[in-house]
């Protein structure tokens, strides 16, 4: 490592330590990857920080991603983390005075790979739905609720946020408040309509007899709004007496919705609506998931598929 890089580098460890107080852990892990960097850069011929180009900041970045043959490959996310304290040498030698320009500035780090989203199969979705069972408001609520979220697409926070004057039930639609303050008019299938009037005839009255008239749909035990944490309790909680195995989020159902949409032939663009998703480029993931299960079943079913 050429000595001018070294400098530079102590000199920013130590105004981390002391002027910054960073901790032990992170001063750590900095040092290391401030270390491989200017080794990278002592290895291209660069000797003082002036030298720096955004290219030979980029090449360390993908350098990380490529791996040699001492390191293995790295995840994005941990290029980004190394790139982070890259990022923070340059701009410290930038305001020292150390160097006229920042070079690393317009390097971004790696997009971490997208997750395609979990969705259950049909089977599982119909057995979760039928739980919980009963007949006490509680269930009832509860059924009504995850019907709503599968019939509907509803982000739980979406659903907990549903008025009484937000459902139609003549038109069969519901009017949710979605991101931004953006609304958007969904359809309610009957069984959910069914779950749904269950629930606001034998139910939520005993439960809104406890609170102070709140407008919502979905009641707690004390008669106010049901909030977020309790809504995602209930899917949880329905899940696991399912005896589902596969693991459950807040937007299993959500995930479940669109894609069985999909499979059965919705266009991309009329499922983007439904879910209130701003660009088509987010609703196209989900298309994803359908190609792979396809892919599934051409390799398992098509004579030629494989070899």
């Amino acid at each position: 490592m050429a000595p001018a890089l070294r400098a530079v580098l102590a000199g920013y460890l130590d105004h981390l330590a002391v002027e910054r107080g960073t901790a032990r852990n992170t001063l750590d892990s900095y040092a290391r990857d401030l270390r491989r960097y200017l080794e990278h850069l002592t290895a291209h011929g660069v000797a003082e920080f002036g030298a720096v180009a955004e290219a030979d900041v980029s090449s360390f970045l993908a350098a990380l991603r490529e791996g040699d043959a001492d390191r293995p490959p790295l995840a994005a996310s941990s290029a980004a983390r190394a790139l982070v304290a890259v990022r923070g040498l340059h701009r410290f030698a930038h305001r020292e005075g150390i160097v006229e320009q920042d070079p690393a500035r317009e390097v971004h780090p790696p997009s971490p790979p997208r997750r395609l989203p979990k969705a259950l199969p049909v089977d599982d979705v119909l057995r979760l739905l039928d739980l919980p069972a009963g007949d006490d408001p509680r269930a009832l609520r509860d059924r009504a609720l995850l019907e709503i979220l599968y019939s509907s697409g509803a982000r739980i926070s979406e659903a907990v946020g549903l008025d009484l004057d937000d459902i139609d039930a003549g038109e069969r639609t519901a009017l949710l408040d979605g991101k931004g303050g953006k609304q958007r008019l969904v359809p309610i299938g009957r069984p959910a309509l069914q779950a749904l009037d269950a629930y606001l005839v034998r139910a939520r009255p005993a439960l809104a007899i406890k609170g102070r008239g709140s407008p919502a749909v979905f009641l707690n035990a004390r008669g106010g709004r049901l909030s977020r944490q309790s809504a995602w309790q209930v899917l949880k909680t329905a899940a696991d007496r399912a005896g589902i195995s596969a693991v459950v989020s807040p937007h299993t159902l959500r995930h479940s919705f669109a894609t069985h949409l999909l499979e059965g032939g919705a266009d991309v663009r009329v499922v983007q609506e439904l879910l209130g998703h701003a660009s088509v480029t987010t609703t196209q993931v989900y298309t994803l998931v359908t190609v792979n299960t396809l892919r599934e079943v051409y390799a398992t079913a098509h004579p030629r598929a494989v070899g």
